[in-house]
């Protein structure tokens, strides 16, 4: 199939080249010119073949780039193309974004990606929300981007199931991240375990907490052992604090998760240990940045994770 995507970074790229490599037509916009195919929406948009519904994959940070992204979307497409947002918008933008779209007949699917940088070899697990018919547009797309057995789900037919469903998984990761962290700290404090990196390889194999984030906490180790040349900051995407919010706004009792959220605002205060080993896994999965040196102050990010 034919499709345009918007958002060339880490995962957009990556997206573009599964994409071509399984047979697809990519064509590609970003705001930095030594990644893009064409030079505006517009130019992206009239790219697209007219015989079949365009689609047009999003992959910008969430908020105002991707609630903008869409306006200008919703200008250039016609009845019956379709816009898919890929990045990680909250799940409450998705409802206002698929009314614009579809006061002109465009349809919209969110769609959560998760995967990381080794998304590219490894294939992407892929939530969408959406009408059944629109999210049969864009299919050929998820089965090029999803790995070869499973890792796709129509999670719902209301605009946000996607995004909600991509949301609780990242809390879900913080929380699993979490719990790997603070055992590698006790076993790092108690004099008595003398080759913790082997003791987390063995735990990768038989053992009922063997994981993909294991198995990167495990690399970060072997290449150093004490993590000490990172410091014990983590940033949090966002998700997690919406995570958060929806138990509360649902009565749903949500202990560990909001403790590992509250556990990152902590890495900023005080160079925690166990924060580094957060840190280390960030960057194995996702290329996130790791620090140094002193943090800068501000508010969560909008990066991928």
């Amino acid at each position: 199939m034919h499709l345009g995507l918007v958002g060339l970074g880490k995962m957009g790229g990556n997206m573009r080249t599964r994409l071509r490599d399984r047979g697809h037509t990519v064509v590609g916009y970003d705001h930095h010119p030594e990644l893009r195919d064409v030079d505006s929406l517009a130019a992206l948009v009239e790219a697209l073949p007219t015989d079949a519904p365009r689609v047009v994959w999003v992959m910008v940070p969430a908020g105002e780039a991707t609630r903008s992204t869409i306006a200008e979307l919703a200008d250039l497409l016609g009845e019956g193309d379709l816009v898919v947002d890929g990045g990680n918008s909250k799940w409450t933008d998705d409802a206002e974004n698929a009314e614009l779209l579809g006061a002109r007949g465009i349809g919209f699917v969110d769609c959560g990606v998760s995967g990381g940088i080794w998304g590219l070899e490894n294939g992407y697990a892929l939530m969408c929300g959406g009408a059944p018919e629109d999210v049969a547009k864009v299919q050929p797309a998820f089965d090029a981007l999803k790995p070869d057995e499973g890792g796709f789900v129509h999670a719902g037919p209301k605009p946000g199931a996607g995004h909600f469903a991509k949301m609780v998984h990242n809390g879900i990761e913080y929380a699993m991240m979490q719990a790997y962290a603070e055992g590698w700290e006790l076993l790092e404090k108690v004099d008595l375990v003398e080759n913790v990196p082997d003791v987390f390889d063995s735990w990768r194999h038989g053992t009922v907490i063997r994981s993909w984030l294991l198995d990167l906490l495990t690399e970060a180790l072997e290449k150093d052992e004490h993590l000490d040349e990172l410091r014990g900051y983590a940033e949090d995407s966002g998700e997690g604090r919406w995570t958060v919010q929806a138990a509360i706004d649902n009565a749903v009792p949500m202990h560990v998760i909001a403790s590992s959220l509250f556990a990152r605002f902590t890495s900023r205060q005080d160079d925690s240990p166990a924060m580094k080993a957060i840190a280390a896994m960030r960057n194995q999965f996702g290329g996130h940045a790791v620090q140094s040196g002193p943090p800068p102050g501000g508010d969560a990010p909008t990066a991928t994770e």
